[in-house]
């Protein structure tokens, strides 16, 4: 019996999804290294953990739709940063910073964008290190550059984010403004606990 051919767009569409889940090993190992390397050479280690995904076909045509972009390969590429995503959750906010010099450094990775929503908060609250970075990925016929997202936030910061997700789709996006009104003080709250946290963290060092 002869195999069924997959249609070609389906196909295209998984090797789309192929590419992006190679981008994201490559990813992950830099990240496990640097991990290991902390936890057994240094004293202190910024990465508390780590998660990665790849979006669905489903999803990445949703976001195009959504966006207003044609559905094709070509339009995800161009227009769609996340369909590979890792966020890297840290103790404190200036493990943030030293885990973005130590990616920004590693010489086969190009930094594409910065969204420093800590710095600049969005306007609910919502705080984050948002990266773009391009990295390539070697195939048997070729090279290709691959954007991923790289998220990078405190623990504090996760927790906030991961409930204003939930309250958001709970109300199907239309959340009530008392709701995000208390967010919003809720997210003030997470910044200072985050600030005093590594005030405590700076006033231990100095007994070490």
């Amino acid at each position: 019996m002869e195999a069924m051919k997959i249609p070609r767009d389906v196909a295209e569409w998984k090797n789309l999804i192929l590419i992006y889940k190679f981008a994201l090993k490559e990813i992950d190992t830099k990240l496990n290294i640097l991990n290991e390397e902390f936890q057994f050479i240094h004293a202190h280690n910024p990465i508390e953990h780590i998660k990665s995904r790849v979006k669905t076909t489903d999803s990445i045509i949703s976001k195009l739709k959504r966006k207003g972009h044609g559905v094709t390969i070509e339009d995800a590429k161009e227009h769609i940063h996340d369909i590979a995503g890792v966020r890297i959750i840290c103790s404190f906010t200036s493990d943030i910073y030293t885990i973005y010099d130590l990616i920004k450094n590693q010489s086969d990775v190009k930094i594409v964008e910065v969204k420093d929503y800590i710095k600049n908060p969005k306007p609910n609250g919502y705080q984050s290190l948002h990266l773009i970075v391009e990295i390539p990925i070697f195939l048997s016929d070729r090279s290709e550059p691959v954007k991923v997202e790289i998220q990078i936030r405190t623990i504090a910061m996760d927790f906030w984010a991961s409930l204003e997700h939930k309250i958001f789709y709970k109300f199907n996006k239309a959340v009530p403004e008392g709701i995000t009104d208390q967010l919003k003080e809720c997210a003030d709250v997470v910044s200072n606990l985050d600030h005093r946290m590594l005030s405590i963290r700076n006033v231990i060092a100095q007994y070490k």
